[in-house]
């Protein structure tokens, strides 16, 4: 249902050391991610954007605060539900594309799918359709370095939805290629967010950011602008 929350942070601290060499990389932080929405994050190096990014893939845990994860209350979680949470409702995107450089493309889309217990034929028919919607259907048996910078990142981008998850997160996804190739991918997220997926991207670069539904900005650990128009 569109603006139903995926994804609530309320009142979201992080907190790095103590006294003199206290950090405070997120402060009170309030933001929440509605299903549909396509969000660019930005802000200056420092600015919690990062730190934001790894509470919402539940890669790190706030210090203060709260975060719903499509209903779930993060922070009550142990380390094995938090695996398992992660797993299932999350999909990532990084820069560098962490694709495992042994095995094929088919391969490396199958994987989530072998820690969520989905049986092997359907997770082979799920990447194959995933690699296809990602116009890699040709590509199924080569391994990374049989492939170009922005074959790669489709087949991380494939391997992100495989399991359907409820939060994509991009982290500087199109930071590692050239401008042609930034635009195929692009063109790929909004086929995505067309499609019904919701999805938060990390960038600094504003042309790619203005690709995005709305732009979030962070300053000092908070949000100061979010809108459709990047701030002044």
């Amino acid at each position: 249902m569109a603006d139903s929350p995926v994804a609530q942070l309320a009142g979201v601290s992080k907190v790095y050391g103590s006294g003199d060499a206290e950090v405070r990389a997120l402060d009170g932080l309030n933001l929440t991610v509605n299903r549909g929405d396509y969000l660019a994050v930005m802000g200056a190096s420092g600015s919690g954007k990062s730190t934001a990014m790894n509470i919402l893939g539940c890669l790190d845990r706030p210090t203060g605060g709260s975060y719903r994860l499509n209903g779930t209350e993060v922070e009550t979680l142990n380390d094995d539900q938090l695996a398992d949470l992660r797993n299932r409702e999350l999909g990532f995107v990084f820069q560098q594309f962490h694709l495992l450089p042994q095995l094929t493309a088919l391969d490396n889309v199958m994987l989530p799918m072998v820690y969520a217990g989905v049986p092997f034929e359907e997770r082979r028919d799920r990447a194959i359709e995933a690699l296809e919607k990602v116009g890699l259907g040709q590509r199924l048996h080569n391994k990374p370095n049989q492939l170009s910078g922005g074959q790669q990142q489709r087949v991380a981008i494939a391997r992100a939805i495989i399991n359907r998850p409820a939060l994509l997160l991009a982290d500087e996804p199109t930071g590692a290629l050239d401008s042609r190739t930034t635009e195929e991918v692009l063109g790929i997220f909004e086929d995505l967010h067309r499609s019904g997926i919701t999805l938060v991207m990390v960038t600094h670069e504003d042309d790619v950011a203005a690709r995005a539904q709305q732009v979030v900005h962070f300053r000092d650990g908070r949000v100061i602008h979010r809108g459709k128009q990047l701030p002044a």
